[in-house]
């Protein structure tokens, strides 16, 4: 059974750092690209950063220079530390995993199968 699991997620102020974790298990983890999306309420989903096996990164524009991903692909893990963060990042952040052809090339959701449940980051200003 294919489960991923978010957690880190908190409030903090503009300004501010959180570290999120998602823990996979019930797939070959290495197979898939990674990704954390992130959704605020009355807001579609966005993509923040896809991570490929390799670890190469792709990034939405908005949390350049402030987020940054990574994997450990034998503790089938991913983590996403936000530095700087502001209100506008406020959202419910979701990790998933799909296509590694889609990784770097796209950062919609559909390319992605299996999701996990989501963790809330609160930036207050």
């Amino acid at each position: 059974q294919v489960q991923l699991v978010e957690s880190g997620g908190g409030s903090v102020q503009s300004g501010g750092s959180l570290r999120l974790s998602c823990a996979a298990s019930g797939y070959s983890y290495r197979s898939y690209c990674m990704a954390w999306f992130r959704q605020a309420p009355g807001k579609e989903r966005e993509g923040v950063v896809a991570i490929d096996s390799d670890g190469s990164t792709n990034y939405a524009d908005s949390v350049k220079g402030r987020f940054t991903a990574s994997r450990d692909n034998a503790m089938k893990a991913l983590y996403l530390q936000m530095d700087s963060l502001k209100p506008d990042d406020t959202a419910k952040y979701y990790c998933a995993a799909g296509s590694r052809w889609w990784c770097l090339r796209s950062l919609g959701s559909n390319t992605y199968y299996y999701w996990g449940q989501g963790t809330q980051v609160t930036v207050s200003s």
